[in-house]
């Protein structure tokens, strides 16, 4: 199995009624996990490099990672760049071997979004891949406050950008916890209806995964991102598989023993989106 795009998973995903995860990576261990969880489920799976992953190895690096473990994979591998705050920062991210570019306007006034974003996914689609934007700020658990996407800016974003992907922020937040939250639905609908675009929910380890679940059934909404629920798994499988032998020394030992729980995790959050076989 090589390499697809966002569009290329994202697309049947929007007409059959099913989600894909993106699970966000912060190094080998994990991503390996992912893509073995991926592969147990039988079910697509998008690997993330956000901003705390790039700031620890560098993307030229990531995308051989990514693309090595697609190369091998027996399902689709999507090698995606997460919160791309810039068009260099994009542009390297193509020339590692990313095969999609989200970028990250939502803090800029609307029409700066939309040019940044429409200049980002013109050069994703020449080079054969796909973009993701995003319209409404999603704000950060104990940390900035969201935005609401507006529908009507919304609908003018998709259409002006060409955008592959559209982020949307409806009561999502980043780096939450708990699952004690819950995304408007009014809203969501009131969005699928005035455009034609697979949407995205950032921030997706605080909705609760019946809501996951039935939104990827029922609504445009065909990826969650899915980050600290996982980075929860493997912590505590650190923390255990160091604290049963406090005279190990050796870390390449210490973090084979967080594969398994974090492929089990990683499984269960697969197994919600409701993907058809692959294979």
């Amino acid at each position: 199995m090589t390499l697809v795009t966002l569009k290329d998973v994202l697309q049947p995903a929007y007409e059959q009624g099913y989600a894909v995860g993106g699970l966000v990576t912060l190094g080998w261990e994990d991503m390996r996990a992912y893509v073995a969880a991926a592969e147990a489920e039988n079910a697509p799976v998008i690997l993330q490099a956000g901003p705390s992953c790039r700031e620890h190895t560098p993307l030229p690096i990531l995308g051989k990672m990514f693309r090595y473990l697609a190369e091998n994979a027996s399902v689709p591998v999507v090698a995606h760049l997460d919160h791309g705050y810039t068009f260099e920062e994009c542009r390297i991210a193509l020339d590692s071997g990313f095969t999609s570019l989200m970028f990250d306007g939502s803090r800029k006034p609307l029409q700066q979004n939309i040019d940044e974003t429409a200049a980002i996914a013109e050069m994703a689609h020449a080079a054969g891949i796909s973009c993701e934007g995003e319209i409404g700020f999603v704000g950060y658990s104990g940390g900035e406050g969201s935005a609401g996407t507006d529908p009507d800016e919304a609908a003018t974003f998709a259409a002006q950008t060409g955008v592959d992907a559209m982020a949307i922020s409806v009561g999502n937040v980043h780096l939450q916890q708990n699952k004690e939250g819950g995304l408007d639905e009014d809203r969501i609908r009131r969005i699928q209806a005035v455009t034609n675009v697979p949407l995205v929910i950032h921030g997706g380890s605080g909705v609760p995964v019946e809501q996951r679940a039935r939104l990827a059934r029922e609504t445009a909404i065909c990826k969650f991102n899915i980050g600290t629920e996982l980075r929860m798994a493997f912590g505590a499988a650190l923390r255990e598989a160091v604290n049963r032998d406090p005279d190990r020394f050796d870390r390449v030992t210490i973090l084979k023993e967080t594969h398994d729980p974090v492929e089990a995790a990683a499984r269960t959050v697969i197994r919600a989106f409701g993907a058809p076989p692959q294979r």
